[in-house]
């Protein structure tokens, strides 16, 4: 086997029970592994009496996706992994293009399939449409997918380069992830993958996506956008990428996020979503807290600041009124 798909799986038999059919069926050229994060219900004993050829690894603790996959991939041995969500169903075919970009294009290191909205089958999902891009404040986006307008799937984005792949589905060679030394554990969840994508791209490393390798996923399984906690997660770990990765005058940097952030907390009190706003709070509080910690992990910084697509996403799209990518 050349590819291992790895499913980190936390009190989630359901999802396994509903998911994991496509996943045997369409992954025939994958060794199956679910990782599971210390769950407490009867997931694992689940799919070692349904799918005895499924490879179980378990975890000690719920350390969330960074910790999770960081434990779980160092018993893996396929020199590529296929991190995907267990809210994802594949179809056929899914993991040949894949493949085959990996065998042709050494360069390329990092790959995302179209993630498409498994409850609206047209349209992309959010989390990682037809790939991802960040702006020069760290803000991210996709093509497919700016804040919270998502698009129809018209074939419209072709195989293309791009600055980050989604964590719902994310392939990567093994030995790139070993060089990254894996995720940064202080994530916990959510934005973990952008910052490892960063870190790559700061190598030197290609991330790309591929059109015709398609998956469908639900999305909000474990945290809904609606939750708070979410919220907080998404700003501070958006700071700790944009400290850690961007070069130059990263301070200017951060306190232009300061301002953004407090028109983000602006709109959601226009909105009466007042846990959004302390959340947000928390969330730059937490920030500084770990601030000399993350300034001491800004290593292989290149000079030039080419890394993002656009400078403000958030005034392109609330200002400028442009809507799609």
């Amino acid at each position: 086997m050349k590819i291992a798909v790895v499913i980190l799986n936390w009190n989630g038999k359901e999802l396994l029970k509903k998911f994991l059919p496509s996943v045997i069926e369409y992954s025939k050229e994958a060794q199956i592994y679910v990782a599971d994060n210390a769950s407490t219900d009867d997931s694992v004993s689940f799919v070692k009496e349904t799918y005895p050829e499924i490879k179980i690894i378990q975890n000690t603790e719920n350390g969330g996706y960074a910790k999770g996959y960081n434990q779980a991939l160092q018993q893996v041995k396929e020199p590529i992994f296929c991190l995907l969500n267990s809210d994802i169903e594949v179809t056929k075919n899914w993991i040949n293009p894949i493949l085959s970009e990996f065998e042709t294009n050494t360069e390329t290191a990092i790959i995302q399939p179209k993630i498409l909205d498994y409850k609206n089958k047209e349209f992309f999902e959010y989390a990682g449409a037809a790939g991802g891009f960040i702006d020069k404040y760290a803000y991210p986006f996709c093509r497919g997918r700016i804040f919270n307008t998502i698009e129809k799937d018209t074939n419209q984005y072709q195989d293309a380069p791009i600055f980050w792949a989604s964590g719902a589905c994310l392939f990567i060679r093994k030995e790139t992830f070993e060089t990254l030394n894996g995720f940064d554990e202080s994530f916990f969840a959510h934005m973990e993958e952008i910052d490892l994508c960063w870190r790559a791209f700061n190598l030197g490393y290609k991330a790309k996506y591929i059109n015709n390798a398609i998956v469908y996923h639900v999305g909000g399984a474990t945290l809904q956008n609606t939750n708070p906690k979410k919220t907080f997660l998404n700003f501070r770990n958006s700071l700790f990428t944009l400290t850690k990765n961007a070069p130059g005058k990263v301070f200017f940097l951060i306190f232009s996020r300061l301002l953004l952030d407090g028109l983000a907390a602006m709109k959601f009190l226009f909105q009466f979503k007042v846990h959004h706003i302390f959340a947000i709070l928390k969330a730059h509080f937490s920030f500084y807290t770990h601030l000399p910690e993350l300034l001491k992990k800004r290593k292989n910084l290149p000079k030039k600041q080419d890394y993002y697509h656009t400078k403000s996403i958030v005034w392109s799209y609330f200002i400028e009124g442009k809507k799609t990518f």
